[in-house]
């Protein structure tokens, strides 16, 4: 039996109330410029030595840094990439909430943000600010990244407050049934109003009742309930159906 701090949701609250505010003000930052294509199309900012979108160019430059100072060594962060060099730092003893397993839904973060937000948050057009947009998109990536298997943490949260009805279901197979005992209607509602309302308020500037938004705070929220919440459930039912295999 892996050893493992009890967590509860309570204690979780705090650091998702965090990532909501890291993810809106990433949005809007990234918001700032055009859609600027040619930063998610594979060849068309020419960078030698390197396959790939300039965005995704930036985003590995980022990572091998962070992975450098022991970024990804971490329990609860989960790269893009997986050819990273080693940390200069020595290793560091993490205290561990959550069971290790190969789970990472970066490939399908990065189709989604690309495909889904960017036209979503952005205005149509190119205005020549690569830099300054792919810096902000791997802010977002990150962010939204940590966010969403943060529900590793939300799902053994849950497992441990209800360990037979859980432990009946991963024994069943039952992905439906798991997804069903982890959702919790009236939660995700505040969640999405808390969201939205957050939007409402950083989106703004201080001090006017111009009720102009950079992001509107109903895109920011639809961004949360069809995309970050949906995966999120995905990484949670997942992490449940083999939590038992790898205790």
């Amino acid at each position: 039996m892996t050893n493992l701090k009890k967590i509860s949701l309570n204690e979780l609250r705090g650091t998702l109330i965090r990532l909501e505010e890291t993810i809106i003000f990433a949005l809007i930052e990234r918001a700032q410029f055009k859609r600027n294509e040619p930063v998610y199309q594979d060849g068309a900012i020419p960078i030698e030595g390197f396959e790939g979108s300039f965005c995704e160019f930036l985003l590995y430059e980022t990572e091998k840094v962070h992975a450098r100072v022991r970024r990804y060594t971490a329990p609860d962060e989960f790269p893009f990439f997986d050819d990273l060099p080693q940390p200069v730092l020595e290793d560091f003893d993490y205290e561990h909430q959550i069971i290790e397993m190969p789970i990472n839904y970066n490939k399908h973060i990065f189709s989604d943000y690309t495909r889904k937000i960017i036209p979503a948050i952005t205005e149509w057009g190119d205005c020549k600010n690569y830099g300054s947009s792919a810096t902000a998109d791997v802010n977002a990536l990150q962010a939204v990244s940590k966010r969403i298997h943060y529900g590793m943490y939300i799902a053994e949260a849950k497992f441990q407050s209800d360990l037979q009805a859980y432990s009946r279901l991963i024994r069943q197979g039952d992905s439906y049934g798991i997804l069903k005992l982890l959702k919790n209607p009236e939660v995700e509602a505040k969640l999405l109003e808390r969201v939205s309302l957050k939007a409402a308020t950083y989106g703004r500037d201080p001090g006017t009742d111009e009720a102009y938004y950079k992001v509107e705070p109903e895109t920011i929220a639809d961004i949360y309930e069809h995309i970050i919440i949906p995966m999120t459930c995905d990484v949670e039912v997942e992490y449940l159906l083999n939590r038992l295999d790898y205790e």
